[in-house]
């Protein structure tokens, strides 16, 4: 049995969506959204019955990328929610979340770029492949900047909504060191 002290904590420090997909999300001005079971963040063009409906990075991720000279900000990466305090892209798959009143569980950790963005091109890499992560929602409900993301429970490394090709191509792609 788990611990509060075991389950890592951070917040949310912004909410992003796009129009559509392949395109830098905006942070949304009512700080707040709904995310919905089997769909995503309401209104974001990712927004899907699949298993990447909601994406994450964290702030301390993007803060490497302006360390490295670029000049980027919350939702350039195209992740729904930026959070600050927990490193997510650390814990597995299968792992459930509680963001805002809502529950997530993380799906897919990192992913291959079969076509590079423009932030790959400006820099030469993008941080997003190896510390963004996505996720099912597995309880809606709304989520608000300052909210509170926390570990409810840690997975196994599995979710039954992630196809296995999609995890063993990441996986590929780490052991070939491309990602």
């Amino acid at each position: 049995m788990s611990t509060a002290q075991d389950r890592p904590t951070g917040r949310i420090t912004s909410i992003n969506t796009s129009k559509r997909k392949g395109t830098r999300k905006t942070p949304l001005p009512e700080k707040r959204a709904r995310i919905s079971t089997h769909s995503g963040v309401e209104g974001d063009a990712h927004a899907g019955d699949w298993h990447r409906q909601v994406s994450f990075l964290a702030e301390e991720s993007i803060q490497k990328a302006r360390d490295a000279g670029l000049d980027v900000k919350e939702g350039d990466f195209a992740e729904n929610f930026t959070t600050e305090g927990i490193e997510l892209y650390h814990i597995p798959v299968g792992t459930v979340l509680a963001v805002g009143d809502s529950e997530v569980e993380i799906s897919q950790i990192g992913k291959v770029c079969h076509t590079r963005c423009a932030i790959y091109h400006l820099a030469g890499d993008c941080i997003f492949p190896r510390e963004g992560i996505f996720g099912v929602v597995r309880r809606p409900g709304e989520v608000a900047v300052g909210d509170r993301i926390e570990v409810i429970s840690w997975g196994d490394g599995s979710c039954d909504a992630t196809p296995q090709e999609a995890l063993d191509e990441v996986e590929a792609a780490r052991a070939a060191g491309t990602l």
